[in-house]
């Protein structure tokens, strides 16, 4: 008799798969929570109820408007799990209209009163006593009433066209004959979201701290000014939500620059509406009016109570009560660098000596990223010895040091390459601005390839050593941001090995010219390579588990969508390798599938410091793989980015990053874990089955190392 395998199962058929979007969901109820959670303090819940609705705004600008664009050109492709597009909007409609309700009735009943009961009071203008309301009135002719503009709605006035995001007024007034007319008029976002009443205003029996009253209620008790002669019958707030992705024709636009900045001016206006938010007061036959006019259906519509455009509570985090918010967190020189830093970079041991004593792994944003990488890029920048400069910037804050940095080197003389991602959604006209000041002096400034959007984090230094020229690199998980440094859980590592450095002058030569190159030394690069190299690491996971041997698998990211890596992981869970997969946010992996993923378990972590960091380790039979790169694994990452992952040789380093995954698989206060149905089930402490898994975790990774 001859032993053969099983046939292996269709890794595309939709019951393997959970939904994108119903999984992205998942993830930002996962963000409400800890908006709900009363260990969290309170301005930091109020931090997470802002991050909700900002984090929908964007799902909605790109995801659900691109669903909407393929239901308008009737495209019949279904989702991974099998939805047609249309079914995918009933759906997300189906689980986000419980979610929002949850949301803004959180934030009116819970967090409202318990900001109230610190002093911070967000005030409804009808509530207010004469005096205050006197305030706001002369507050609103001369600071508010100049810049509005109420526009009619009828047969010689066809309906204006509304701005993304916008706040708006829908009022409807009778004139004295007793014909009612119907206006639009957009609350400005020029001016402060909330009015603050003068501290001789604030009576209460303690002293408030804040007292603010939403502008969009200052201009709706207001409105006879706007229409006199006429009664105002009705005034209902809402907001619309449009198509924010920018449709760029790469290979057709001669300036990609110019090219982005024109999309960038038809963003705020041109794209369809594809979400509504209304007033839960407003009456059906207004909101039927603005839904015909924008072409929209009930499924379109959230009601919502209390405050539209929720991300404005984010400008009340920052009010001066440290004792309802997260201790502050200081970021700490790493221990090889302290030295360096309070010598001010002696000529005996300098960054370059550290680096080539042995490669250095940073931990943001519990070790400094200014102590650190922008250090380092700073030291580069003004060392007589290095010749040239290459980097990425994706993502980088208004008032950059890292900018800064690279013109004092290219005012130094030496070369300096940039590549300046015009497409990093929502910072295009960031970037654009960096591009500009960077050219003006002598930067080379490009923008990466045709079709593809460069993601990867990478600094390459060269450096004249006596007769040898040496490469120094960086290779991080996160942008080259020190104000998301400080927010992000992320990793990078400093080097200056040989093969590496090699790789990434390649791959910068790729980004800047013509090379086509396919084969690297030690990178793992997207989308050359990037997809082959993961499938072979798991497939030897899943041969040595084969044999009778330990396999492993722990990765940690951001997301996993791609399904042939997806289907290589069910394939080693099948083969008997033990996999655990820490996901932040969306994952369409069905963990806990009786013979297909009853090996694999799958967690998120939702808390502080946003987990960004992506590493991914393989435990080869004892001789152990880590990797650590900007990747996560989905199909965008995979084909259509420049990704870089990287291998991590120093074993001392690679421990450290064990101990990394070991610490977050056996986490018990924000830990979810991921059910087979999709949903997520939280571990509390206080469980027995959470503490023995962590020990066991624990153990298992000491083991391994």
């Amino acid at each position: 008799m001859s032993s053969t395998q099983p046939p292996q199962p269709n890794w595309s058929d939709p019951q393997y798969y959970f939904s994108r979007e119903l999984s992205w969901i998942e993830f930002n109820a996962r963000v409400l929570h800890e908006a709900m959670d009363e260990r969290t303090p309170l301005l930091e819940r109020l931090k997470f109820a802002a991050i909700f609705s900002s984090n929908l705004d964007e799902f909605f600008m790109v995801r659900v408007a691109g669903i909407k664009r393929q239901v308008q050109a009737q495209v019949d492709r279904r989702s991974l799990d099998g939805r047609t597009p249309q079914e995918q909007l009933e759906a997300i409609c189906q689980k986000l209209l419980p979610l929002v309700a949850k949301q803004h009735q959180h934030v009116q009943s819970v967090l409202r009163p318990q900001l109230a009961s610190h002093g911070v009071f967000l005030l409804d203008y009808a509530a207010l006593n004469q005096a205050q309301q006197r305030h706001l009135r002369e507050y609103f002719e001369e600071r508010i009433f100049p810049v509005l503009t109420p526009l009619a709605v009828d047969p010689g006035h066809p309906f204006p066209h509304i701005s993304n995001l916008s706040l708006n007024l829908a009022v409807v007034v009778r004139s004295p004959e007793g014909t009612s007319h119907f206006a639009r008029l957009k609350v400005p976002s020029s001016l402060p979201r909330f009015v603050l009443l003068p501290l001789e205003l604030q009576r209460r029996k303690q002293t408030p701290v804040w007292m603010g009253v939403p502008i969009e209620q200052i201009v709706a008790h207001n409105l006879d000014k706007l229409f006199p002669g006429m009664e105002v019958v009705a005034c209902h707030v809402f907001r619309v939500t449009r198509n924010a992705d920018l449709e760029v024709q790469e290979d057709e636009a001669d300036d990609l620059l110019q090219a982005i900045e024109q999309e960038l001016r038809k963003r705020r206006f041109a794209g369809s509406v594809v979400r509504l938010e209304v007033h839960e007061s407003m009456p059906d036959e207004i909101r039927q009016t603005l839904m015909a006019e924008m072409g929209l259906s009930n499924a379109d519509v959230y009601p919502v109570v209390g405050l539209l455009g929720g991300r404005d509570l984010m400008a009340l985090v920052d009010l001066p009560l440290p004792h309802l918010k997260d201790a502050p967190w200081k970021p700490v020189s790493h221990p090889r660098l302290r030295r360096l830093m309070e010598s001010e970079y002696s000529t005996d041991e300098d960054f370059f000596a550290l680096i080539r004593k042995q490669d250095l792994l940073v931990h943001h944003p519990f070790q400094s990223f200014s102590s650190s990488v922008q250090a380092f890029l700073q030291r580069a920048a003004q060392d007589p010895d290095v010749l040239t400069i290459k980097m990425t910037l994706y993502r980088t804050s208004g008032d950059s040091p890292i900018v800064d940095a690279l013109i004092d080197a290219a005012e130094n003389g030496k070369q300096v390459a940039v590549l300046v991602e015009l497409k990093a959604r929502f910072d295009e006209e960031n970037n654009i601005q960096w591009a500009r000041k960077l050219e003006q002096v002598g930067v080379h400034v490009v923008y990466g390839l045709v079709g593809l959007k460069t993601h990867t984090k990478l600094m390459l230094v060269v450096r004249q050593e006596g007769d040898r020229l040496r490469r120094y690199v960086h290779i991080g998980t996160g942008n080259y941001n020190p104000k998301t440094a400080r927010l992000y859980t992320d990793l990078g590592l400093l080097t200056c090995r040989e093969d590496l450095g090699a790789d990434v002058t390649e791959l910068f030569n790729a980004l800047t010219g013509y090379s086509r190159q396919k084969n690297y030394r030690k990178l793992l690069v997207a989308p050359t390579n990037l997809r082959d190299r993961l499938l072979d690491l798991i497939h030897r996971e899943r041969e040595i588990a084969r044999a009778g041997r330990h396999a492993r698998i722990v990765t940690k990211m951001n997301a996993l969508v791609d399904p042939p890596l997806i289907g290589a992981l069910y394939e080693a869970s099948q083969a008997g390798v033990q996999i655990d997969l820490i996901v932040r946010g969306i994952c369409c992996l069905r963990p806990g599938l009786a013979g297909v993923s009853d090996r694999i378990r799958v967690i998120s972590i939702v808390g502080r410091f946003l987990e960004h960091s992506r590493i991914f380790y393989f435990h080869n039979d004892g001789a152990e793989d880590v990797y650590i790169g900007s990747a996560d694994w989905m199909p965008r990452n995979l084909d259509r980015r420049v990704e870089a992952v990287t291998p991590v040789d120093d074993r001392a380093i690679a421990k450290d990053l064990q101990e990394i995954l070991g610490i977050l698989l056996a986490d018990n206060r924000q830990a979810w874990e991921l059910q087979p149905d999709g949903s997520y089930r939280q571990r509390h402490p206080a469980s027995p089955d959470a503490v023995q898994s962590a020990q066991q975790i624990l153990m298992d990774m000491a083991r391994q190392s």
